[in-house]
């Protein structure tokens, strides 16, 4: 499979008379774009806002992010989702780079939203503060969830994919600025300068726990709680197969834009044919009961075991319940014998001093932190929010609340938080772009 991913860097995004891509910057006529995401009957307000790097803006709740982009041939960016279920994976994809769509709960946040700081300390502390965001803030009428604490947001969600694919397709005739190439093919005869080179797997097990449909990420649109381990080709994971889904602490997320840019695969296609040949990628699931997480560990293993590998990168969203599944994965791909290397954040207390992960066992003795999800925060106001801050501390945002009998509430009358790292939308960045280092004291 051979994936073209041409990209357009984005320098700016204004509001203007009709929406184009050109010299750079992106215009967008903010009427119809709201329009084209109304038509959707759930969304029932929606505004567009534009937060750059740098400027004085918190946004919350954040529900989700989305690169724009649009296949070039008609087939859906989204398969599954903002069209029919078409292969993905092959052929050309346009891009804007530099930029996100973010899904902005206008009222209600969850369990599984975050805050985006553009300026100071929490600028930091999340990838998306380094994009140009256009903020899709909307309020729908899926009342059965607004005071639920695990809400699906599927209106705003998929909101956000449609209107993400919507404004790629008006790249026009500008000339991308880079284009890179994805190209693996068979496992099968790769040549023996490949074949001699340690052979490696890349384990992801996306957020998948929850058993009522609409809250898991998704795979061709369809939801991952229904699914068992299974080969995946990695242009799929970039070119827009897997979305996220509603249900994780928001500082372990993936969201769709970290699918789309997945930095350990594109880490993977460099080293392929130098230092390791690429076998793909396995992609796994995060369950409940403890069998269910053996099965899938063991058809993890016995994939791997299948198509060769040496070694494995395996890499949960979450923790604490996905932990088990994360270890039991860990185990049994190094009892047949791929060496493992984990990837995963930690909880391990605000001290800093608890066990980091649910389980744990010996064999599971090669883990890169991406951080600790309970650390505490406090942030300075900022001057301008988008969406609501009281939702951080009102609705059940992880690592928020209303009062604390020690701390206060986490939205204090100045406009500033106090908080667990837990609310940084995808703050911990465990796709594999952590800044974050370990240092001894």
């Amino acid at each position: 499979m051979k994936l073209e991913l041409a990209n357009y860097q984005v320098q700016d995004v204004v509001f203007g008379d009709r929406t184009f891509f050109k010299d750079g910057i992106l215009t967008i006529h903010k009427q119809e774009a709201i329009d084209f995401v109304r038509q959707d009957e759930h969304i029932t307000e929606c505004d567009l806002e534009i937060a750059r790097p740098g400027e004085s803006v918190r946004i919350v709740p954040v529900k989700e992010a989305v690169e724009p982009r649009a296949r070039t041939d008609g087939r859906p960016t989204f398969p599954g989702v903002t069209g029919e279920v078409l292969p993905a994976g092959e052929g050309r994809t346009n891009c804007l780079k530099g930029v996100s769509v973010l899904g902005v709960g206008k009222h209600w946040g969850s369990f599984g939203d975050g805050i985006i700081d553009m300026s100071g300390e929490g600028a930091s502390l999340t990838y998306f503060s380094g994009l140009i965001n256009i903020c899709m803030v909307c309020d729908t009428d899926e009342v059965f969830e607004q005071r639920e604490q695990q809400k699906k947001n599927h209106a705003i969600r998929y909101a956000a994919h449609r209107l993400a694919e919507y404004l790629a397709l008006h790249i026009g005739e500008a000339t991308e600025d880079s284009l890179d190439v994805y190209e693996l093919g068979s496992v099968r005869a790769r040549g023996e300068e490949i074949e001699a080179l340690p052979a490696v797997v890349y384990v992801m097990q996306p957020q998948t726990q929850m058993e009522e449909m609409g809250y898991n990420s998704l795979l061709y649109g369809w939801d991952m709680n229904h699914f068992i381990p299974s080969l995946v080709h990695p242009n799929e994971v970039l070119d827009g197969a897997v979305i996220d889904g509603s249900f994780m602490p928001c500082s372990s997320k993936w969201s769709t834009y970290d699918f789309q840019n997945n930095p350990v695969i594109r880490r993977l296609y460099r080293e392929h044919g130098r230092t390791l040949n690429f076998l793909g990628v396995i992609m796994s699931n995060l369950n409940v009961s403890l069998e269910q997480k053996n099965r899938s560990a063991q058809a993890v293993a016995k994939l791997a075991k299948i198509v060769g590998a040496d070694g494995a990168i395996l890499s949960e969203e979450g923790y604490g319940n996905p932990d088990a599944d994360f270890i039991a994965c860990f185990v049994a791909l190094e009892e047949a014998g791929v060496l493992t290397v984990g990837l995963t954040n930690e909880c391990t207390g605000r001290d800093g001093k608890s066990q980091p992960l649910v389980a744990l066992d010996e064999r599971a003795d090669a883990i890169v932190s991406t951080g600790n999800v309970s650390e505490l925060l406090e942030l300075a106001p900022m001057q301008k929010v988008i969406g609501e801050l009281a939702a951080a501390g009102r609705d059940g945002l992880s690592g928020g609340w209303a009062y604390d009998e020690k701390l206060g509430p986490t939205v204090r009358e100045d406009g500033s938080l106090i908080m667990e790292n837990n609310s940084m939308f995808c703050g911990d960045r465990i796709i594999g772009w952590s800044p974050k280092m370990m240092k001894e004291f």
